[in-house]
Parts: structure tokens; C-alpha cells; sequence
């Protein structure tokens, strides 16, 4: 399973972004294959509509799960309609390297 952690650099340091159309990047973690790739978050400075944006660009990585600290009211109905679940994760100060150790767990 892929999944799409929203963060505020490219490593594993990092700290979960909580503004999933504002983030700096997208980490997408394959649980299975257990590898990393982390993507620049092409929208984060667009004048408006970086959240349905992003959607996008996160599933076109074929993930099924996003895990940010918050979402725009924009963004849960386009996520049922993509069929990708959502998880808000209310600890702004976990690490993705933490994250990715839940996931495992």
C-alpha cells in the first residue's frame, strides 16, 4: 500500500506538515516494498486551489491513504470520491521517521 505523509522537508527528520495543500512535501511510503520517495509539493504556492491540486498529484502515485495534520473542507469529498482515505495525525511535532515506524508497527 502507498501511502502520502505530508511534510515540512525532504527527510526523514522532517516534521509532518499540517496543511495538506501547503506542505513542502509529500512523502510517499510503500509499506510493502518499504520505500521512501519524497516529492515537492508542486502547489504550495498557488494563489488558490492548492488543496484539490494536490489531491491530484498525490493520486496520481496511486496512494489510498494521505496522513496530514489537517485538510481543507475542499478536500474529503474529492478523497471519497478517489476512494483515498484520510488520517489527521494532531502531533505537529512527530518526525516522518516516526510516522513510518507507526505504519510499521
Amino acid at each position: 500500500m502507498k501511502i502520502a505523509i505530508t511534510s515540512d522537508g525532504n527527510t526523514l527528520e522532517s516534521k509532518l506538515g499540517q496543511r495538506f495543500g501547503r506542505c513542502a512535501y509529500f512523502i510517499i511510503y510503500d509499506t510493502e516494498k518499504k520505500r521512501i520517495e519524497f516529492l515537492p509539493n508542486p502547489d504550495k504556492e498557488a494563489h488558490e486551489g492548492a488543496g484539490p491540486a494536490s489531491v491530484q498529484f498525490v493520486a496520481s502515485r496511486n496512494v489510498q491513504k494521505i496522513i496530514s495534520g489537517e485538510f481543507g473542507i475542499k478536500i474529503k469529498s474529492l478523497l471519497d470520491t478517489l476512494k483515498i482515505q484520510m488520517i489527521v495525525l494532531k502531533q505537529p511535532g512527530k518526525s516522518i521517521n516516526e510516522i513510518i515506524e507507526m505504519l510499521n508497527n
